[in-house]
């Protein structure tokens, strides 16, 4: 959100990658608290991935706050996971280990904020999976 990244129409976005040559569509039903994403964690992994966190806090679903998302904002993601292989514990050392101590206990502060009102909202799936967009 802080790279300005998520394009919202309604219910429903594109969220860029963070390399900027793709997208990813989110579509969210507030009634029936199921929101659906096509993004590789939401699609194979079945976790709720970047592109729908970012969604819901831009519509103030889920908390959001300008001063750590900063903290975020123009890492190349996906050059850092290919290094690493996806060993998505070694990207987020990477990350961590480029920021001050304060930094790094505001950033693990909020994703725990983050996890914990995820698991509140008890979302489902809203509809069919769709496959992620190929390219990088």
């Amino acid at each position: 959100m802080a790279d300005g990244r998520a394009e919202i129409s309604g219910n429903t976005a594109k969220v860029y990658s963070s390399s900027g040559n793709k997208f990813y569509d989110v579509s969210f039903d507030d009634e029936q608290k199921a929101i659906m994403a096509n993004d590789n964690g939401s699609y194979w992994k079945g976790y709720l991935g970047y592109p729908a966190i970012a969604f819901l806090m831009k519509i103030g679903v889920l908390s959001f706050d300008e001063k750590t998302a900063s903290l975020l904002e123009g890492i190349a993601w996906k050059d850092i996971n290919q290094k690493f292989k996806n060993d998505f514990d070694k990207t987020l050392e990477c990350i961590l280990d480029s920021k001050s101590d304060g930094e790094k206990e505001a950033l693990k502060n909020f994703v725990e904020k983050i996890s914990e009102e995820i698991k509140n909202l008890n979302l489902s799936y809203l509809g069919k999976k769709v496959l992620p967009p190929e390219g990088y």
